[in-house]
């Protein structure tokens, strides 16, 4: 998409190695430094066009919103717990003219983008073979789940029955 900064944000050091090896231009581990501060700081105090928060909480859904740039996208993934209140200042969605998003299972339309995204994997364009890490057989299916919870870099596949 010709981004000439790509930054990801995460609390292990691990996924955002993994992170460089899919276009990441730069990192920030939230647990050292403030990743609204960092954010701003490498955009040149902007902010980003585009932010997306895909852990699921109201603290990373503010930091989102405060790390986009005036006139930018701040895209909601991650699904915080129920009834819990996103704190950002309503004023500044209408004075800074940012959009927030809300996208549920990458808001895909299955019989149109699964075509596409398989065109786009047979044509080499996207690169997807390296996010899966693991292969579990089906027996190990909790040890799959505890290495999803652990956030173990990349995603297992169950690839035998």
């Amino acid at each position: 998409m010709n981004a000439s900064k790509i930054i990801a944000v995460d609390i292990k050091e691990g996924q955002l190695e993994f992170a460089t090896k899919f276009g990441a231009t730069h990192t920030v581990n939230s647990t050292i430094q403030s990743p609204v501060d960092r954010i701003r700081e490498i955009t040149n105090g902007l902010g980003a066009d585009f932010v997306f928060e895909v852990f699921g909480s109201t603290e990373t859904f503010t930091q989102a919103y405060e790390a986009t740039r005036r006139g930018g996208t701040a895209v909601i993934v991650g699904l915080a717990p129920i009834g819990k209140p996103a704190g950002i200042e309503a004023m500044s969605v209408v004075r800074q003219e940012k959009t927030i998003k809300g996208s549920y299972y990458g808001s895909s339309r299955p019989s149109i983008d699964m075509h596409t995204m398989v065109q786009l994997y047979k044509s080499g364009k996207i690169e997807i073979d390296s996010l899966a890490t693991r292969e579990y057989h089906l027996d190990d299916i909790n040890q799959a789940y505890s290495d999803l919870e652990n956030g173990e870099v990349g995603r297992g596949v169950i690839t035998a029955f």
